[in-house]
Parts: structure tokens; sequence; C-alpha cells
């Protein structure tokens, strides 16, 4: 019975059942920080990547992968993909960004232009061409060791 003496109405448990669902879902949510979410698309699909720092220098070292697929399709910048193109993505800098991409394997060196957003794989820090790949003499191996240092933001 409730204080004025009509019957109890648990009809209103299932609204307040549903809405602390919810709530409790946006607030776990909320705590989920330094992840990027999963980008649709031709190359892109691991979740939970952190972006590498660029050192005060404006210069980072990591691994490097590349991708081909997805010709003319749009990518994060809105530019049309082109895979002989000279570009690369990269998880935070501004796109536009030129940026000395060197590999010390093959000691050679190619300059791009950041114009999409990735990898989203643990532990590498640039998605290149394969004209950038190519230019830098890795497409053989998939994947690489490199040193990247910033032209232009």
């Amino acid at each position: 019975m409730c204080a004025e003496g009509k019957p109890f109405d648990f009809a209103w448990k299932p609204k307040a059942g549903r809405f602390l669902v919810f709530v409790s879902a946006l607030t776990v949510g909320g705590c989920a920080t330094n992840t990027t979410a999963a980008v649709t698309g031709a190359h892109h699909y691991a979740l939970g990547a952190v972006a590498p720092a660029v050192s005060a220098t404006g210069g980072f070292d990591g691994m490097a992968s590349f991708y081909g697929e997805g010709e003319g399709e749009r990518v994060a910048s809105g530019a049309r993909f082109e895979p002989n193109a000279l570009t690369a993505a990269h998880r935070t800098l501004p796109f536009g960004t030129r940026v000395r991409v060197s590999d010390p394997r093959t000691r050679r060196s190619v300059v791009v232009v950041i114009n999409d957003r990735g990898p989203f794989v643990h532990g590498r820090v640039l998605d290149l061409s394969v004209g950038a790949a190519r230019a830098l003499g890795i497409e053989g191996r998939g994947v690489s060791r490199i040193h990247a240092d910033v032209l232009k933001l």
C-alpha cells in the first residue's frame, strides 16, 4: 500500500529498469577514453588503437603498412583515394600535413601528404598508399619499420 491507501502500482518498474540500463550504458560508454572507433572501409577494421606520440622535433618511429583497396572511394579528408599517389593515413596529424617517411633498411625516403585516418592496427603508426610503399621499397614486405619527420603542418 502506498501512503494514500491505494494498492502500490508496480507498472513503473520496467520503465525505471530501462532508464537505469540506459544511464548505465551512457556511464560505461563515457569511461572508454583513448580508444578509436572502427572505420568502416576497405582497409581499417581494428578497435582500440592509441595514436603514436609525435616528438617535439616533429618526428616519430614505428611500423608502417600500406593499402591499395578502394580506388576512387572517399577517404577521411574527403579526397578520392588514389593508390599510386604519395599519400598516407595517420591517426592525429591534420589533413594536408607533409611528412618525410624514411625506411632505414632500404635507405629510401619519400614525402607523403596525410589525407586519411589510420592505421587502426596496434603497433602501426602510418598507413601508406601503394605508391608511397613502392617508392620506399617496402611493397613486397607489407610492413616495415620507418622514421617519419613532420615537414609542414
